[in-house]
């Protein structure tokens, strides 16, 4: 009922006005408001002179030699020879004072033939095109001020530049930019920015997954452990949080590597550097771990543990089990080839490789440099957490033990640094 008017709508309108139809009635046929039938008449009806038709200021028109021909007469109005309607640029036919009232269109007027005055008439489909001209119109201007806009400008570019989202930006600056995330998105396609669309982390397209026909092979530390194993493990333990495990290797296989730990919950990631992408070197952190924060903390910070198939992770029991045979979590593997079902630990490794980029050596890294990496990356305002920072999200979750062990720490939302820069 409040959609916009349609082509067929349009043509409903001229058909049912050459029939005589009043306003109401065709508004009631196209089930329409009659306030938007009249609007649409006078809005886009065609106005055309009579050829036979006078001027409306013909009475005191004094022009001359608007033909070009200097005939001597004293006012191209007395000239019987020429029409003032082709020659002159000025010419405005005199309106039937009719057109004033509804149906506002001379579609039905019987002194069409007779009359001489100035006629209007509706086109559907010339009506349509303006109509469609003005919407695309209205759509690539910005209606904003020059002076918002450079507010907007000084506010959002330098963030944007220091590798901040925009829902980030939202999160923490949305009464002082004043606008809609879509038409901040609008103004960087436009290049009313200093910033583009380059410049935002995520401006990306996905291609669409491939089905995969492959019958993967089972391996004997899966057994138990699967995805689907995983699935029917938290159907039963609700109440238990999920940790998604990962690595993300550097610019050679064997260097240094970082291990990722995200709570699914909070989406708070904790990374580790590592000294080579190896099982012995996974051990050793989860051992340290336990150690730092007791094994009664560790059981309740990491119950569940969800992971690849990498080689790094293929001794599930050396994880599960303590340096001294206790039990400190329980750990599930992706099916082969679907990194997805692990997405959230996937997903924040974007903010990684926005430090750290596709090809760069990891051997350079210290672990300070890692922990004040992962400060800036948990301190980023996220949609998914209601606008909530990962480090906010936590609240009290987060182990004081783990805290002071790894150096959390909130940074400022406009400190927040995601670019290769806060490494230097």
């Amino acid at each position: 009922m409040y959609n916009h008017l349609t082509l067929t709508d349009r043509c409903m309108i001229e058909k049912y006005l050459s029939f005589g139809y009043s306003v109401t009635d065709i508004a009631a046929k196209i089930n329409r408001s009659p306030t938007t039938v009249s609007r649409e008449i006078r809005k886009h009806r065609i106005f055309v002179s009579d050829p036979r038709g006078r001027c409306v200021k013909f009475r005191e028109c004094k022009r001359r030699n608007i033909c070009g021909t200097n005939c001597g007469m004293k006012a191209c109005k007395s000239c019987k020879e020429q029409n003032c309607k082709e020659k002159c640029d000025q010419f405005e036919g005199i309106t039937c004072p009719e057109l004033g009232l509804p149906p506002y269109v001379c579609a039905d007027c019987d002194k069409q033939e007779i009359c001489t005055l100035q006629h209007a008439y509706y086109h559907a489909h010339k009506s349509h095109n303006a109509y469609m001209e003005k919407l695309s119109d209205s759509r690539k201007h910005l209606h904003i001020a020059d002076e918002d806009l450079s507010k907007i400008n000084d506010l959002v570019s330098p963030l944007v530049l220091k590798g901040q989202s925009l829902n980030h930006i939202f999160a923490t600056h949305s009464e002082e930019i004043g606008v809609s995330r879509k038409t901040l998105y609008n103004y960087i396609d436009k290049a009313a920015l200093d910033v583009r669309n380059i410049d935002l982390p995520r401006k990306v397209r996905y291609k669409k997954r491939k089905s995969k026909t492959r019958k993967p092979i089972e391996y004997k530390y899966r057994k138990g452990r699967t995805y689907a194993d995983f699935k029917s493990f938290i159907d039963n333990n609700p109440q238990l949080g999920v940790v998604e495990m990962d690595t993300v290797k550097g610019k050679r296989e064997k260097g240094k590597c970082l291990l990722t730990m995200i709570f699914v919950e909070y989406e708070l990631m904790l990374i580790f550097l590592l000294d080579s992408c190896s099982q012995e070197c996974v051990e050793k952190t989860f051992d340290s771990l336990t150690k730092e924060l007791t094994l009664a903390v560790f059981r309740r910070m990491f119950p569940v543990i969800l992971t690849d198939n990498g080689s790094e992770f293929k001794e599930p029991e050396s994880l599960e089990f303590s340096a001294f045979g206790k039990t400190r979590t329980r750990i599930f593997y992706c099916d082969p080839m679907a990194s997805y079902q692990k997405a959230h630990v996937e997903r924040n490794h974007e903010f990684i490789r926005q430090i750290l980029p596709k090809g760069v050596s990891f051997d350079d890294l210290t672990q300070e440099d890692v922990t004040l990496m992962m400060n800036h990356i948990n301190s980023v305002k996220r949609d998914s957490l209601d606008g909530l920072s990962p480090y906010e999200a936590a609240g009290n979750f987060l182990s004081i033990k783990l805290v002071e062990a790894l150096g959390l720490e909130q940074i400022p939302p406009d400190d927040i640094l995601l670019k290769p820069a806060l490494l230097l």
